[in-house]
């Protein structure tokens, strides 16, 4: 058989067609800041899946859910662990904080989760946070506090410490964790270490937390499987529903995100493929998740910020707080320019619009359609923060419906001038929108189409 022979098509001659077999892989993303409501699209979507997974970040993710009256809070188990027909994946590019993980379960079981152990998987290559990190996070910003006058406001739980310790080469993973403890250790020490040296304040009962790893060790254990094996045999297997679910938000990617107040991780489309070891073409639809207004956690530039009665009507009827910090957000409207951006990046098949019924007390309502720099209109979203605070809005304002949206089930039943401002967007971003939210609950979900 010549070398040629097995990447031609014989009967064509033509190149041999690329394998378009196989599961398609759902994604749910967060399109601005995060705090979108990503959580109840993952849910609505994770009552019809198989599996559901988590790609990226680590317990600085926080998702609330409401069913049958309970709130379930997530950091960093996926949503749909919820499911009980579901198997929950968390993948290879989350970091995970053990006792963080074990904690969170055991919260959640006194609400009524049940049986989770059974139905989560982790992947054996996912980095493991150490209290260490956690520390560190802290000790870190203390330091850019004295050092720049300024922080990033992370959340301290550890993830920016170990993705470096993860690009350093010096992390440990799951699977070391579970292998040779002896090696483990060693491994450990040296890391707990380097990072002393560094900061001569930070104390590691190094005893101690080992004896705590070797427990947590087994726990996990039946869990554990390699993870890039298990995704292959899921989309290659018989038909299956498999949803991802990001955390975080475009504008907080580290590589397309507000740099420097971002976060460690890749949370647009990208970090599905390399968090879980899945193919692009396996790859299907990718839906962002959009708040009817703009919030902001922390510091960094916010173009459309209404430091104002505006804001203030935004944060207090939308209830703008932190699920993972508690600290308030920064609220302002709705901006197109970064929904454009988001759509450049990760392609987004449909949006989840939600929160939509916070501004049912407008008046007037107010949209970001476009930047200038220097009054001129710039195509792009700026990656230097000094510009971006230099930019200039332009605006569209349009008439509020002044009516209560909290009990429509359908599209016939919103306002006419909410429905406006719905087209609005579509026509605006170029992405269509395909689930209105106009409330806290499951139900107050309208699908489009």
């Amino acid at each position: 058989m010549s070398h040629k022979s097995c990447y031609t098509n014989p009967g064509t001659g033509g190149k041999r067609p690329r394998n378009d077999k196989g599961n398609k892989v759902t994604v749910v993303l967060g399109a601005q800041w995060g705090d979108e409501g990503k959580g109840k699209v993952v849910d609505l979507l994770a009552t019809e899946s198989d599996i559901i997974c988590r790609c990226q970040g680590g317990n600085n993710a926080g998702h609330t859910v409401v069913v049958d009256g309970k709130e379930y809070d997530f950091h960093l188990l996926p949503s749909g662990i919820i499911n009980s027909k579901a198997v929950s994946v968390i993948g290879n590019g989350v970091v995970i904080h053990l006792p963080g993980l074990l904690e969170e379960a055991e919260k959640n079981e006194k609400k009524g989760l049940k049986d989770w152990e059974k139905r989560l998987i982790i992947s054996d290559r996912a980095h493991i946070v150490f209290d260490f990190h956690q520390a560190v996070d802290g000790l870190q910003e203390v330091q850019r506090q004295a050092q720049d006058g300024i922080n990033i406001g992370t959340t301290k739980k550890g993830i920016g410490p170990t993705y470096s310790s993860k690009a350093s080469r010096t992390g440990l993973r799951i699977c070391d964790l579970l292998d040779d403890f002896k090696d483990f250790s060693t491994r450990f020490k040296n890391l707990a270490q380097q990072y002393q040296a560094m900061f001569p304040t930070l104390v590691v009962d190094v005893d101690g937390q080992l004896n705590k790893l070797k427990e947590y060790a087994e726990r996990i254990r039946p869990m554990v499987r390699d993870g890039v094996y298990f995704m292959y045999d899921a989309i290659n297997g018989p038909p299956k529903k498999i949803l991802v679910e990001g955390a975080n938000a475009a504008l907080l990617d580290i590589d397309f995100g507000t740099y420097p107040f971002v976060t460690s991780s890749n949370c647009t489309v990208g970090g599905v493929c390399t968090g879980l070891g899945i193919p692009p073409l396996n790859i299907g639809d990718v839906y962002g998740v959009v708040k009817a207004y703009t919030t902001r956690v922390g510091i960094g530039a916010f173009p459309t910020e209404q430091l104002n009665e505006v804001g203030e009507l935004l944060q207090t009827r939308g209830h703008e707080v932190g699920v993972t910090t508690g600290r308030k957000r920064r609220c302002g409207w709705l901006d197109l320019v970064i929904l454009r951006y988001a759509n450049m990046i990760n392609g987004f098949t449909a949006f989840a619009l939600t929160k939509l019924d916070i501004l049912d007390v407008m008046d007037e309502i107010k949209v970001g359609v476009s930047y200038k720099l220097k009054g001129k209109k710039i195509p792009y979203f700026p990656a230097n923060m000094d510009v971006l605070q230099k930019v200039e809005v332009e605006y569209e304002k349009l008439p509020g419906w002044k009516s209560d949206t909290s009990a429509c089930r359908k599209w016939e039943d919103l306002p006419g001038k909410a429905q406006n401002y719905i087209r609005f967007v579509e026509n605006h971003v170029g992405v269509p929108i395909k689930w209105v939210g106009v409330g806290k609950a499951r139900e107050s979900m309208i699908q489009m189409f």
